[in-house]
């Protein structure tokens, strides 16, 4: 494997653009970023209000020793004390805590976007990692997050019932504890160019324990009871460059289809892997303006 192909591969689990910028109607590359110019930029997509958005920032979510765990809360500019709004919860994919991905911009501008359209976006960072994916200490700081912001609801401004998680790349995995125990609080959910079945995935195979690989592939959950599943918004990059990427996700679309399971799903044909914030083109807004949509309305956000 040439180094370049592997930076790309390590990028997909850092859960942001894995690649450089493509030319338009083009697979080749026109130039290659370095990994500091890739996370500092921001999606793609803009509304009115991203800056007046109030920003409650480092927050300690878990008791976990580790100095990074900590969590951005962004609100709608405005609110009265007691004004409650849905929540979504933004995982991203691999990095490590140590590289500390919730200030990355292409999520601080998510938190932005997701405020004000009207909801409360949550980033926060969590120890899965690269190459061994940690996917049992990642889970549990994801569990712990959501537990921190319903306990916390009040004061963070959000409704605890109403709650969506949103995963990046490699951070897909950790939707299979929703689909798994189905809360009723978790209204939706969202991948953005995530593994959504990770049992051919030659990283996850090697660090993590067949059982556990199985437990976290979401397409096995739709072997039961699939159409309980809190409706999911998928969005795949076609010119995906990370193996298996494309295969997982194409797998649990055709599965989820047969059986009969509530998605909706955006191919966006010339996109790269981290193409919301790669591809600065019109497939990539309406994209972005969808899957935003799609929380507000299975939100109740009117």
């Amino acid at each position: 494997m040439n180094n370049y192909v592997h930076t790309l591969i390590s990028f997909a689990f850092l859960g942001c653009a894995a690649s450089a910028a493509f030319s338009q109607g083009s697979s080749q590359p026109t130039q290659r970023k370095s990994f500091e110019e890739i996370v500092a930029m921001p999606v793609v997509y803009r509304v009115p209000g991203m800056d007046e958005v109030h920003v409650r920032s480092n927050l300690k979510y878990t008791n976990v020793n580790d100095p990074n765990l900590l969590m951005d809360v962004y609100t709608p500019p405005g609110l009265a004390r007691d004004d409650k709004r849905p929540a979504v919860l933004l995982i991203h994919g691999g990095a490590g805590s140590e590289s500390k991905p919730k200030d990355w911009g292409v999520y601080r501008s998510w938190g932005r976007l997701i405020a004000a359209s009207g909801m409360v976006g949550v980033t926060f960072t969590h120890r899965l990692g690269f190459p061994n994916p940690f996917l049992a200490q990642s889970a549990s700081d994801v569990t712990a997050a959501i537990d921190y912001v319903r306990t916390n609801a009040d004061s963070l401004n959000i409704d605890k019932d109403r709650i969506c998680l949103a995963s990046y790349s490699a951070g897909g995995p950790m939707l299979s504890m929703a689909m798994r125990d189905k809360p009723p609080y978790i209204r939706c959910l969202v991948a953005f160019y995530s593994f959504l079945d990770i049992q051919q995935s030659e990283s996850h195979r090697k660090y993590e324990t067949p059982e556990m690989v199985k437990a976290f592939s979401p397409i096995g959950y739709l072997a039961k009871d699939a159409t309980k599943i809190a409706p999911m918004f998928i969005a795949r990059a076609g010119l995906d460059e990370i193996p298996t990427m494309d295969d997982s996700i194409d797998r649990f679309v055709r599965e989820a289809i047969s059986k009969n399971a509530p998605i909706t799903f955006a191919n966006h044909p010339q996109g790269v892997h981290g193409f919301d914030n790669q591809n600065d083109d019109e497939r990539s807004r309406e994209i972005i303006q969808s899957a935003i949509a799609f929380m507000k309305f299975h939100l109740g956000v009117r």
